[in-house]
Parts: C-alpha cells; sequence; structure tokens
C-alpha cells in the first residue's frame, strides 16, 4: 500500500455480511470440513473474489505489524495469523528491469544499503512524484546487487520489537512471490491471494521501467492473468490500472488517498481532478468501467474531527456498491499513533489501543474488506463482527 498511508440501514448490512461471511469463510463460524467445502466453492478457480470471506482481512505488506514488512517473513506469517490475501508485494523495478517487493523505490529507511560502503557512491537526490526525496533508489541497482542487502523495520519507533529481525530476510522478487504463492497454495491446501500495487508508475514509465507490461508478462508467463486468478491489482493511479485492464483480466482496484489530493499521473498530464472528484457518484461509476473495487483510506469512510476522533460516516461505502465496486480501505494498525483518538490507550507511540473496537466501528459501516498490519487481530475482530 502507497506512500499516502499516512486505506442500507446498520441491522440490513450486518445480515449480509453475515450471510456473505457463511457462504464464503464458513470456516470463522466454526463448520465442519465438509460444510465448508460445500460453501466455499473453488476459491480462486471458480469463485474469484466472491470466494473470499466478507469482510476480506487483507495483511498490509506481510504481517508488517510483526516483522519488517515486504518480506517472505512477513508474508509467511500473515497466512500463518490468517489473512486471507497478502499484499505482496509493492512493485518497483531494478535497474535490469527485474520487478522487487519494497514499499518505496527510496530504500534506505527499508534495508541496510546504508551500512554498505560499496554503494555509498549510489545515494541521490531525486524528485519523486514532485517531491524532493534523498536516499538509495531500486532503479540504480540491479537485481544481484539488491540481493546482497537485508531488509529492516520501517518504523521502529512505533515497533522496537520488530528490529530482533532486521537483516534475516532478502529482498524478494515478484517471481519469487507468484512461486511462494503456488507453493503454499499447494502446502496449505486452500488458495493463497496476493494483493500486488505498482507503484510510482508515472515516474517509472518516464524511466523507460513501465511496470505494467512488466507486471502482465509475469502474470501470463505464470498463468495468473485470469478474471478468476487469486491476484487483485492495485494502484493510487487510475491511469496505471486503465493500462492493466488492457492487458490482464485480473481484479482491479484504484486506491484513493485524501480528499483533497490528486493521483500523481493526473498531475503529469494536467487532469484538475481531485480524489474528492473520483469519489462522487459519476467518478465512482467512471472507475467502475475498468475496476472492480476501489481501496480508499479509512477517513473517506468516517471523516475525522480535529483532534483525530471519528466524526461522520460518509455515503462512500454505499456509493460505491450502488455501482458495483467493492472497497477495501487502509490501514488498520494496533498501535496507538495510527487509532482514531478514542480508541487509544495511553500515549505511547508502540502501545496497542483498543483496534477491536475501531475495527468494529469500520466493519459497521458494510466494507467488503480491511487492510492490516496485524491480520491476527483482523480476523477476531471479524468473528466478533459476524457472530455479534
Amino acid at each position: 500500500m502507497g506512500s499516502q498511508d499516512e486505506h442500507t440501514d446498520g441491522t440490513g448490512r450486518r445480515a449480509l455480511l453475515g450471510a456473505a461471511m457463511f457462504g464464503a469463510g464458513g470456516a470463522v463460524l466454526g463448520l465442519s470440513g465438509t460444510a465448508r467445502a460445500a460453501t466455499a466453492g473453488s476459491a480462486g478457480h471458480g469463485g474469484g473474489l466472491k470466494s473470499l470471506p466478507v469482510p476480506t482481512i487483507i495483511g498490509h505488506r506481510g504481517a508488517s505489524g510483526y516483522r519488517p514488512e515486504h518480506t517472505f517473513g512477513s508474508y509467511q506469517l500473515a497466512l500463518d495469523l490468517g489473512a486471507d490475501i497478502v499484499e505482496a508485494g509493492d512493485l518497483v523495478p531494478t535497474r535490469d528491469g527485474h520487478l522487487v517487493c519494497r514499499h518505496e523505490p527510496e530504500i534506505g529507511g527499508t534495508t541496510d544499503v546504508a551500512e554498505h560502503k560499496e554503494f555509498a557512491d549510489r545515494k541521490r537526490t531525486k524528485v519523486l512524484d514532485g517531491v524532493s526525496t534523498t536516499g538509495w533508489f531500486t532503479e540504480d541497482f540491479t537485481l544481484a546487487e539488491l540481493k546482497t542487502l537485508r531488509a529492516i523495520e520501517r518504523i521502529p519507533a512505533n515497533r522496537p520489537h520488530n528490529t530482533l529481525y532486521n537483516g534475516r530476510w532478502e529482498i524478494p522478487t515478484f517471481e519469487e512471490v507468484l512461486k511462494w504463492q503456488d507453493e503454499q497454495t499447494r502446502r496449505r491446501g486452500k488458495q493463497v491471494w496476493i494483493y500486488p500495487e505498482t507503484k510510482h508508475p508515472t515516474y517509472f514509465r518516464g524511466l523507460g521501467l513501465g511496470l505494467e507490461e512488466r507486471v502482465a508478462k509475469l502474470l501470463h508467463k505464470h498463468g495468473k492473468a485470469r478474471r478468476n486468478s487469486p491476484v487483485i491489482l492495485q494502484s493510487f493511479e487510475p491511469t496505471s490500472i486503465q493500462r492493466l485492464n488492457k492487458l490482464v483480466d485480473n481484479p482491479l482496484v484504484v486506491l484513493l488517498s485524501a480528499a483533497n489530493t490528486r493521483p500523481f499521473d493526473f498531475v503529469a498530464t494536467g487532469d484538475p481532478r481531485t480524489v474528492a472528484d473520483l469519489i462522487t457518484p459519476k467518478g465512482l461509476r467512471e472507475i467502475a468501467g475498468y475496476a472492480q473495487g476501489i481501496g480508499p483510506t479509512l477517513d473517506l469512510v468516517i471523516t475525522k474531527k480535529a483532534d483525530g476522533s471519528l466524526d461522520k460516516e460518509t455515503t462512500l461505502v454505499a456509493d460505491a456498491h450502488k455501482v458495483g465496486l467493492i472497497l477495501h480501505p487502509y490501514t488498520m494498525r494496533n498501535e496507538n499513533p495510527f487509532l482514531p483518538a478514542e480508541y487509544r490507550k495511553g500515549t505511547d507511540a508502540d502501545a496497542y489501543g483498543d483496534a477491536f473496537g475501531a475495527f468494529k466501528r469500520y466493519f459497521a459501516t458494510g466494507i467488503d474488506g480491511v487492510f492490516t498490519d496485524n491480520a491476527d487481530t483482523g480476523v477476531l475482530a471479524r468473528q466478533d463482527f459476524v457472530n455479534g
């Protein structure tokens, strides 16, 4: 999920969610294996998006509440904790055209590159989507060079425990992720889903490193470019999703940052529209013409007051559902600073607040799923919600 991170009446909606949950994810309701098999359909083969439990729990960059993000350690743990989908990964290219999984092309904050003296001269200042950014960038390294680096925790102040795992895992390639997905599906006896994102596609296209064609080529190579393939593709740039729509048949999702922001492809082409325009009924109808869902920041679902507490529920869920779009907002995290003010407990930056209370409030809006750094918390919160 992007750097933009900081993603009917109640009774009727609850009943609807309960029915969907029973149909797609009987395991959560404690059904027998036979009943589960009868209701679940063939996830990832015949069922596509409809085969997923609702609300869907999406492991944001894996289980990044517990392990350094975008590593196989993080992805693996997300599955172990019960995530329905793993966001593997945010895709950025290397100098020699390979796709790797990093939150951003700048890797100073997520790898040990600064400790590698041999790469000291690769440090650069670049303008990334209009913002001057200093550090080390994936597009200045070959894949072989990147493979000598190791991942570190991105937000150690909030997650000091995760620093225990610094240096343990390398940077995964997208192709390795696709093979891992197959291996995990076999091992676990159930379809594993992934949710990759094209990062800064306009920026990389300008460097001659177009992302969409590379993503499509790998998906076709691995037989995962179909409508029911267990791979959902997402981007903050609508034109990237439109481009992917012509190259693959996968489910597609447009990510939406704060209402007053403009997707960078709009900035680059002089399109004056903001996210606020995209979430009008007209904007949503247009998105529904080439995508199956939206990934709004949670603040577009329930606005916040100046003090950081929740304010008003918007019409976004109802408006999106009206045109057939699913909603997978981002990002639920357990730590205080990331929770709405009324769900915080104390002021410690690494302490957990009342995450269950926050999950419940967001689920009640009728969202179809949520990105979370803590898949286990999300799974338990869903259980409470569906059975509540």
